[in-house]
Formats: structure tokens, sequence, C-alpha cells
């Protein structure tokens, strides 16, 4: 596994952190040797993570049947410049991912897609619920039929967290610092340049 040992964090409960906190991931499937990969938002639930996928997507069949699948959950990353650091180093890249494998099997019930997507939208709008997904709602009724729900058990966990661990403590402090920051800014900065 890589990166190095010291690099890599192995408590579920800190993946499970980055899964709730970034909770859109990357699904790689392979058919035929070549790899499908789609971005979907999957909620972490009674240990599995659930989701949902047009079924025009070409994915979609293989969201089934047991079928292996290798996801990929984001979280902050940036640049660490060596001017940072109270010691000699250089330059690198710090990151939190979280890779895992698993089983997926689709979830055929209507009635469980319609109360999932509520439960994900009423996760995705915390804390502060701005909106709610009604179960009576036309819309929400009407695009059931162009939605497939699907559950992933797990069974491969790894966490990869960059954070300068191999540093003085007064440099993983201003790494840690530099992450915050940088993600803030570089943010705004893509932001203003495409909007």
């Amino acid at each position: 596994m890589y990166p190095p040992k010291h690099h890599q964090d192995n408590d579920i409960n800190h993946m499970i952190d980055v899964i709730k906190s970034y909770p859109l991931a990357t699904l790689i499937s392979v058919k035929d040797g070549e790899p499908l990969i789609t971005h979907l938002p999957l909620i972490f639930e009674n240990g599995k993570l659930i989701g949902h996928i047009d079924i025009y997507n070409p994915q979609a069949k293989l969201l089934k049947d047991n079928n292996p699948i290798t996801i990929l959950f984001y979280g902050p990353q940036c640049y660490i410049s060596p001017s940072i650091y109270s010691t000699t180093q250089l330059p690198t890249w710090n990151y939190i991912r979280v890779h895992l494998k698993g089983r997926v099997k689709a979830i055929e019930s209507k009635d469980a897609l319609k109360k999932s997507l509520i439960t994900m939208t009423e996760f995705l709008e915390a804390p502060d619920h701005k909106y709610v997904l009604e179960p009576e709602n036309p819309r929400l009724d009407s695009n059931l039929n162009y939605i497939e729900m699907f559950e992933i058990e797990i069974t491969h966990w790894e966490g990869k967290f960059k954070l300068s661990q191999d540093k003085k403590p007064k440099d993983i402090k201003a790494a840690r610092e530099e992450l915050v920051r940088a993600n803030q800014e570089s943010i705004k900065q893509f932001l203003d340049s495409v909007f």
C-alpha cells in the first residue's frame, strides 16, 4: 500500500468522517477491460454506502448483481511550499483520500428509493435544512422510474492522509494551517476566474 505507512490512516472512523464531509465519490467499475467512471454523492448508512444513479448512465448496469466496485472519496488537498516549514524541506503535496473496494447490489423497491432520496436530501441539507424534499412531491414521483438505487457493501478500506506527519510538530502544524488557507483561497480564486 502506498503512500508510506506514516501517511496512512487505518482508523475507519476517520475515513467515515471523510465520507460524510465530502460525500461526492468517484465510482469505478470495469466492463470488458475498460473502466466506467461516475461521480455521485454516496451516503454512509448502517455500514454501507447508498447511492442513486440515472438509468441511462452506462455504469448503472454494473451497479447490481454483487459486482465489484472501487470507490474514491476526496478530502482537502494542496501544494505545500517549503517556505512554510521551520526546517529545510522539499516541495510536496498534502491530501486526504479514502479508497474503498466493495460489492454492489441494486435495491429494486421504488418505495425504498423514494425514502432514500428524501434521506439523502435531508443529510445533504444539514445543518440548516433550507429545503425539505416532501414525499408528496409530484416531481419526485415522476422521476422515480428514471433512477436506480444501489448499496455497496464495503470489503476493503484504505485511508491516505498525507499531512506532513513525518515532520517536526511545528512543521506539521504549519502544514495543517496551509491546507486550510490554501483550500479557502484556491476555491475563491478558481470561482473568480470562471464566473
